[in-house]
């Protein structure tokens, strides 16, 4: 089977930061654990885990190899042809690799953003470095700092990645049409990376058990509204965009809302069947979702999917590309579509 993992990820280890410039190894993240005496984790009792970033605390999270059918060696990148041969088992060729941490926003300094950004990058690119290309990765830039995203872009293309994260509100509370994020916009178009909205939260302070949790989905469908309301993609038509891990059940809805506020009079194609291909949206949808039914849409070749590996929540799903050609065999929509979903719309979106 040929496909494409759209979304996967790979969780942060102590090593991540050793590829801090020394300038700079003040402001690492650092790792530790809760003392006994402390409130245990939910479920099975461990104690939390904890990243300390410029005095924030963000969860570590534990990881049962038995829910995420992962191990330690495959979702810290320790074993990479561990990974690959779990890949093989899958029948996946490729995997895109997301962060875990940084699905939310974890400081707000510019310097502290920057500094880790740039050893998260390098530590990724030297890991994946002998995965023959089967591991490809999205790039982190600072959203608070636009002057060092061209040339961390340009590293990060050099170097394997074949996209770049943003989430769909960053910078504190700018949305994905702000004129602040042009020179990200023009940098990632110059050097063909996609935009990968991926869902998560723009505030430090939110946590995952907080309104991090109410509003990490919605954020995607915001920036959608607000990249295609505002006209963004035909001010940048080399640029595709991605909206990773919020399903795609919601595609319907954002487009009528759009055509409610008068957009789809004014548009010179049809608001219905051909926004996604006029915008150059892509959008990985989960198995649950009605595919035949988006397909009224436009979306055949504008659906992807992915696993979600490492993690456990409604997005984790191993077999995910193997239950999509299952569904169309069994006559719920054309083989040809499944073909394009778990591979061929990716590796165009990916430019792989």
């Amino acid at each position: 089977m040929r496909a494409i993992d759209a979304d996967a990820h790979v969780d942060e280890t102590d090593a991540t930061w050793e590829y801090m410039d020394e300038a700079d190894r003040r402001l690492k993240p650092i790792s530790f654990e809760l003392s006994p005496d402390e409130p245990r984790g939910p479920g099975d009792g461990r104690r939390h885990r904890i990243w300390l970033i410029n005095g924030s605390a963000r969860l570590r999270r534990f990881r049962s190899d038995q829910a995420t059918e992962t191990t330690l060696e495959t979702r810290e990148l320790l074993d990479v042809d561990a990974r690959l041969r779990h890949m093989d088992e899958l029948g996946i060729e490729a995997q895109v690799l997301f962060p875990t941490m940084f699905l939310s926003a974890t400081t707000d300094r510019s310097d502290v953003e920057t500094a880790i950004f740039k050893s998260y990058n390098r530590w990724l690119a030297d890991r994946t470095a002998k995965s023959g290309g089967r591991l490809r990765w999205v790039a982190l830039v600072p959203m608070l700092n636009m002057a060092a995203v061209p040339e961390m872009l340009r590293f990060a293309k050099d170097h394997g990645a074949c996209g770049v994260m943003k989430r769909g509100i960053e910078a504190g509370t700018r949305e994905a049409a702000d004129p602040y994020f042009f020179p990200l916009y023009e940098a990632a178009q110059e050097l063909e990376l996609p935009i990968c909205i991926h869902q998560g939260g723009s505030d430090p302070a939110e946590t995952p058990a907080g309104h991090f949790a109410r509003t990490a989905v919605l954020n995607v469908l915001h920036a959608f509204e607000s990249l295609a309301g505002n006209h963004i993609p035909d001010q940048f038509p080399g640029l595709r965009f991605g909206f990773i891990e919020a399903g795609a059940s919601w595609i319907p809805y954002v487009i009528k809302n759009l055509g409610m506020r008068g957009k789809a009079g004014r548009a010179p194609f049809n608001f219905k069947t051909e926004l996604l291909a006029h915008n150059r949206f892509y959008v990985t949808c989960d198995t649950e979702d009605d595919i035949a039914y988006l397909l009224n849409y436009g979306a055949e070749d504008y659906l992807m999917i992915g696993t979600d590996y490492t993690h456990v929540d409604q997005s984790h799903e191993l077999r995910a590309h193997q239950v999509i050609l299952d569904q169309a065999r069994g006559g719920a929509f054309p083989e040809t579509v499944a073909q394009k979903i778990v591979d061929d719309n990716a590796r165009r979106f990916y430019g792989l």
